[in-house]
């Protein structure tokens, strides 16, 4: 999400940095601006919308100058305006941020005791007033900055200029990318390589603390204090290559960034103190919660499968009744919903017309309705009382990875958040499903590494024509998933199925010839499903099981096995998809299908 770009050196500013920002659109954002120098002082231009605004709004009111900073925005605090779009400057000084800034609220009121006023409704203005503070007590720009981000608490990549400084600009990083470019007189900074690479190839990373300074000549970076060097890279992908990270495609990419993904969606909503969650991120009014007589989740495609895991947790920690119903059912299916409903809508878009629709009939009858989505101000957080927004940012690829992953976490919150208020859940445990919860991102990076090991077993599969995929209690959903997602991008059929079910009709299709993955994790369930896995052994079926580390049963019974660690039961869900993501991804691959634009679908399905 949003994107930075940053520019000094012989050339005009302007061009070169609204060429960086669009090659950073694939990032996704909602308003645009630039920050440029024109040897005297700042010149700000922002605009809400496309780039294209920014453009034509620079033609009318050109901005000449060699050093500059230029910014989009995907809206977190405030929505998308002109006054919320970076650059924010003040008192000379102007920033562009990506990231949150955790301790806004505490920090805003510090400033506003001091008599500080606010033009915007951003977490971001707060760093720029820090920054202007410091230089107004006497400090250079470098020794500015670091002495304001000392305040700060949260992810940032930061960009800063200074009216005083027409020679410098300071960048610094912590939880948000930020690369350095190095060219001849010229140096560059941007969110991610493809806006540096039509003017160098020579990339400096910059890694977690670093607080640089970019001049003519070259950075000079810190960290904690001191001087350190980051080894110079040289990058040798092509342009298109570059948007998608290196990866071959952008689901591939999007795979990988999920544990990224997980970490944005819980910043600032976890309090692990108190184990429990931030009610102000949550959407639900805590009378709200503790008056419920039922959650009803609506949703389509794969956001239903995420609705699955959803029911599961908010039954086991909320103890509330909930079910879950396809969209496209409910709202033609006359549903009789109540005042005491809560009715989550989740949507990866936002824009989804059969959830919006059913959101629409559940609101006509007096229902509370949360939206859980991927895009702010979208059609469905409108028509709904509140929204808890992942910070997945923009998913290029059709077959939904990180979103749903985000999806997960998120429900996972609203359940937690849910059993907190209504006295099912208590501190203690609560404390402990919110740590494991934390610390899932570092597991997921763990399982991501098997990925060599997962494309030999999608050799073994890709030309088969059938599938199926077994699991049971918070297994069921990803075995759904994981069916939906190799029907999706490799169009070899495939069915997810409860595994409880699976004498009851798919047994009879499991001879040599059909390949069977089983979503087999050292759970509550684990006994039973194991029982599976033998049955599909004694029919000479071929598995691929999901396990835990080290369950030499199970390995003694398949054939290709992808390992998780033993975590907490609860956040099972959001590993066990990753090596079913893959096996999809490389199948596909190997098929050579389209896989980031899967025939016949649609990444926001807004027309039946």
């Amino acid at each position: 999400m949003c994107g930075i770009v940053g520019y000094i050196g012989p050339q005009s500013a302007t061009p070169l940095l609204l060429d960086g920002l669009r090659k950073l659109e694939y990032r996704g954002y909602d308003s645009a601006g630039l920050a440029i120098h024109d040897g005297k002082k700042i010149q700000l231009l922002r605009a809400v919308g496309k780039l294209a605004n920014l453009g034509e709004l620079e033609k009318k009111t050109p901005l000449s100058g060699r050093l500059g900073i230029g910014h989009t925005r995907w809206a977190t605090h405030g929505r998308p305006s002109e006054t919320n779009a970076h650059p924010h400057v003040v008192d000379g000084v102007a920033v562009v941020h990506n990231g949150i800034i955790e301790n806004h609220l505490a920090l805003r009121q510090v400033l506003e005791k001091e008599s500080v006023r606010f033009s915007s409704d951003t977490d971001t203005e707060i760093v720029s007033h820090l920054i202007a503070r410091s230089k107004r007590q006497g400090r250079p720009l470098l020794d500015a900055v670091r002495e304001a981000l000392t305040q700060v608490r949260g992810a940032y990549a930061i960009a800063v200029i200074a009216d005083d400084t027409p020679d410098r600009l300071v960048v610094a990083k912590s939880g948000s990318p930020l690369v350095v470019g190095l060219g001849q007189g010229e140096t560059l900074c941007g969110s991610d390589i493809p806006a540096l690479l039509a003017h160098t190839r020579r990339m400096v990373f910059l890694e977690e603390g670093d607080l640089a300074e970019l001049t003519t000549d070259g950075v000079r970076i810190e960290n904690d204090g001191k001087p350190v060097q980051r080894p110079v890279r040289q990058i040798d992908w092509s342009p298109v290559m570059a948007e998608r990270g290196g990866y071959k495609h952008f689901m591939l990419k999007e795979i990988h960034e999920q544990p990224r993904v997980i970490e944005d969606t819980l910043r600032g909503r976890v309090d692990l103190v108190a184990g429990d969650v931030v009610p102000d991120e949550i959407g639900i009014p805590p009378e709200t919660a503790r008056s419920l007589g039922r959650v009803y989740l609506v949703a389509c495609g794969t956001s239903a499968h995420a609705a699955l895991a959803g029911r599961y947790w908010i039954e086991q920690l909320a103890r509330v009744p909930a079910v879950v119903e396809l969209a496209s059912e409910v709202r033609y299916r006359e549903p009789v919903f109540f005042e005491s409903d809560l009715v989550i809508a989740v949507s990866q878009s936002g824009e989804t017309i059969d959830t919006l629709a059913a959101v629409k009939a559940a609101r006509e009858q007096g229902a509370k309705v949360l939206a859980v989505a991927n895009v702010l101000d979208s059609a469905i957080p409108r028509a709904s009382n509140g929204a808890l927004y992942t910070h997945a940012g923009p998913e290029i690829g059709v077959a939904s990875t990180k979103c749903f992953t985000a999806q997960l976490a998120a429900l996972l919150l609203v359940a937690v958040y849910l059993g907190r208020r209504r006295g099912t859940l208590d501190e203690t445990r609560g404390r402990a499903l919110l740590q494991a919860l934390v610390e899932t991102p570092q597991h997921m990076r763990r399982i991501l590494a098997q990925a060599p090991y997962i494309r030999s077993a999608a050799k073994q599969l890709y030309q088969t024509k059938d599938m199926l995929f077994l699991g049971r209690g918070l297994g069921f959903p990803i075995a759904l998933e994981g069916a939906l997602k190799l029907k999706e991008i490799s169009y070899i059929h495939a069915e997810g199925y409860a595994a409880g079910e699976m004498k009851h009709g798919p047994i009879a299709l499991i001879d040599a010839s059909m390949p069977v993955v089983v979503v087999c994790p050292r759970d509550a369930h684990y006994e039973k499903t194991l029982s599976n896995v033998q049955e599909v052994r004694a029919r000479e079926g071929q598995v691929f099981a999901i396990a835990t580390e080290g369950d030499d049963q199970v390995a003694d019974l398949a054939q290709y096995l992808f390992l998780l660690p033993q975590v907490r039961d609860e956040v099972l869900p959001l590993l066990s998809v990753l090596p079913l993501q893959l096996l999809a991804y490389y199948a596909a691959d190997l098929k050579g299908t389209d896989v980031d634009q899967p025939r016949n679908l649609a990444k926001t399905v807004t027309v039946e």
